[in-house]
C-alpha cells in the first residue's frame, strides 16, 4: 500500500481525504469484480491499470487498487445468468462459488470472508479486506433443494432478489418488465424472502420493479433491515433504475441503507456535476429523505458501468471523500456514509 502522501499527490486530493478514507470503515455494498475472471480470466489479485476500454465496463478493481483506495470490505457478487435453465443455473452457481472460494484462498489472507460484523472486525484487524458474499439474482437458486438454505451455511450475506430480467421471483425495474403482465413479486418470491429472513440474509431491493418492491416490503420481516445496495435516486435524476422518496423512506424505516451506484447513466442530470460530485448529490438526497444513517457506497465497479472520469477505479475512493469535504460534510457524516451506516445495519441483522 502506497503512503497517504503518495496517493494524495497521485489523485490530486488532500492528505486529509486519504487519511480519512483509511481511518474510516470503508465498505462498498456492491462490486462485480468476479465477473471479469469469469469472462476472460482477469486476475483481481494482480495490479492492473484499467480495463480493456479504460474506465468503461470492467477492470475497475484489483486487490492493490482497493488497498490504495482505503477499502476495508465489499459485497462481492456472484451474478446469475438468467438464460440458463433452473438446474443449470444452480449447478453453475455451485461451481462459481467453489471458484470464488478458491480465489479467496489464493489471496493468502488478503481477502477474508465475513458473514457478520464480528468476522468483519476480525478481517480488518488482520489487515485483510472483508468479503461479504452476495448473489445477484435470486433465480440462481430456483432449483436449489432448500433455496437459500442450500447454500453453504453462514457464507452468503445478501441476495438481490431480481436482476436485469424478469424471473420466477418477480419483475425487474428494467424496460424488460413490459414482457411480464404481473409486475409484482410472485408467490415464490414471497416465500424466498421469508426463507432469507429465517437465514438472516439481507434482502436487496436494487433492480426490482416498483410494484414488486412494495410486495417485498410487505412480505419482509420488518424487524430486519432492508437494503438497496447499488442505485440512484429519482429525486435527483428520474430513471427506471432509481428509487423514489417513498422507497428510500421504507428502507430507512427498517434501519436499512441505500448504496449509491457510480454509474453516470443513472446519476448524471442536465446541468448537474460531471464528476464524482454527482454521487455526493444522490447521497445527500438519500439523507435528506431518510436521515443521516441511510446513505452508503454501492459503486457497482466491474458491473459494466461507466463511472465519472475522476472515479475511474478503486484507488479513487479518496476523491469521493474530497468531494464530501468540499461540500462541507462533517467527519461523522463522511464516516457514516463510507461504512458506519452499513455496519449498523449489519449488526442489526445479527441473530438475537
Amino acid at each position: 500500500m502506497d503512503s497517504a502522501r503518495t496517493i494524495a499527490r497521485r489523485l490530486g486530493v488532500s492528505e486529509e481525504a486519504v487519511e480519512l478514507c483509511r481511518a474510516s470503515d470503508l465498505i462498498d455494498l456492491h462490486i462485480d469484480t468476479f465477473i471479469p475472471p469469469r469472462l476472460w480470466g482477469y486476475d483481481p489479485l494482480v495490479r492492473h491499470s484499467g480495463g480493456p476500454v479504460g474506465r468503461h465496463w470492467f477492470g475497475h478493481l484489483d486487490l492493490y487498487r482497493m488497498a490504495d483506495g482505503g477499502l476495508d470490505g465489499a459485497m462481492w457478487s456472484i451474478t446469475t445468468n438468467p438464460f440458463r435453465r433452473p438446474r443449470k443455473r444452480w449447478a453453475v452457481f455451485q461451481r462459481n462459488l467453489k471458484r470464488f472460494e478458491a480465489l479467496v484462498a489464493r489471496s493468502k489472507g488478503h481477502l477474508q470472508f465475513a458473514r457478520n460484523i464480528t468476522e468483519y472486525e476480525d478481517a480488518k484487524a488482520r489487515g485483510a479486506q472483508a468479503v461479504m458474499l452476495a448473489i445477484q439474482g435470486g433465480n440462481a437458486l430456483d432449483a436449489a433443494p432448500s433455496g437459500i438454505h442450500s447454500v453453504k451455511k453462514d457464507l452468503v450475506t445478501r441476495v438481490t432478489i431480481v436482476h436485469l430480467t424478469n424471473s420466477s421471483l418477480g419483475a425487474t425495474s428494467a424496460p424488460f418488465s413490459y414482457l411480464r403482465g404481473d409486475k409484482g413479486l410472485s408467490q415464490a418470491g414471497r416465500v424466498f424472502i421469508e426463507r432469507m429472513n429465517e437465514a438472516r440474509v439481507f434482502v436487496d431491493l436494487a433492480h426490482i420493479h416498483e410494484r414488486g418492491f412494495w410486495n417485498a416490503v410487505d412480505a419482509h420481516d420488518a424487524s430486519q433491515p432492508l437494503i438497496a445496495t447499488h442505485t440512484g435516486v429519482d429525486g435527483v435524476r428520474k430513471h427506471w433504475r432509481n428509487l423514489d422518496d417513498a422507497q428510500i423512506k421504507a428502507i430507512a424505516d427498517t434501519g436499512g441503507v441505500v448504496g449509491i451506484i457510480f454509474s453516470t447513466a443513472f446519476l448524471s442530470r442536465r446541468g448537474g456535476p460531471v464528476d464524482g460530485r454527482m454521487i455526493v448529490e444522490h447521497m445527500e438526497h438519500v439523507m435528506n429523505v431518510g436521515g443521516e444513517g441511510v446513505a452508503s457506497v454501492g459503486s457497482d465497479y466491474d458491473g459494466a458501468i461507466s463511472p465519472p472520469r475522476d472515479m475511474a477505479s478503486g484507488e479513487t475512493y479518496p476523491r469521493l471523500v474530497q468531494h464530501m469535504l468540499d461540500a462541507g460534510w462533517s467527519e461523522d457524516r463522511i464516516r457514516g456514509v463510507l461504512g458506519a451506516n452499513y455496519l449498523a445495519s449489519f449488526e442489526a441483522l445479527r441473530p438475537r
